[in-house]
């Protein structure tokens, strides 16, 4: 499903791009669909590019886990999605340059998880995420 959504972008994007919407804003975001780029994430990214709204991460089974922001440079806010694509939380990370690093871990099993900058968005628990399906 994912997959057909998303297109490498032609500007020298290191990941996929796909359009997402939550709440029906919608964003641009780097899909992170294979588990080296699931683990690679943000890190090292000093800000996002313009028209890149986030990273959005692709479980491939609905799972309780947790992220770290070691060698991430830029706070963020992580939405939790679970496998439904229903929001069922939030949290704010703070970078951390060197190890040992703060876990945050969802609050339940999810499907998808969304990193935005901090403070960007304000989206509220039950809200949808939709993947627009390019034609």
């Amino acid at each position: 499903m994912l997959v057909s959504a998303c297109a490498v972008a032609s500007n020298g994007d290191p990941y996929e791009v796909g359009e997402v919407v939550v709440a029906e804003t919608e964003l641009t975001v780097w899909i992170a669909d294979e588990s080296s780029e699931r683990r690679q994430g943000l890190r090292g990214v000093e800000r996002l590019p313009d028209g890149v709204d986030g990273m959005l991460f692709v479980l491939p089974n609905a799972t309780s886990t947790s992220f770290n922001m070691r060698g991430t440079l830029i706070p963020l806010d992580i939405w939790w999605f679970d496998a439904d694509m229903t929001l069922i939380g939030r949290t704010e990370m703070e970078p951390c340059p060197a190890s040992p690093c703060v876990s945050y871990g969802s609050p339940g099993a999810i499907g998808w998880a969304l990193e935005t900058p901090a403070g960007d968005r304000d989206f509220s628990r039950g809200d949808r995420l939709l993947i627009v399906e390019n034609d």
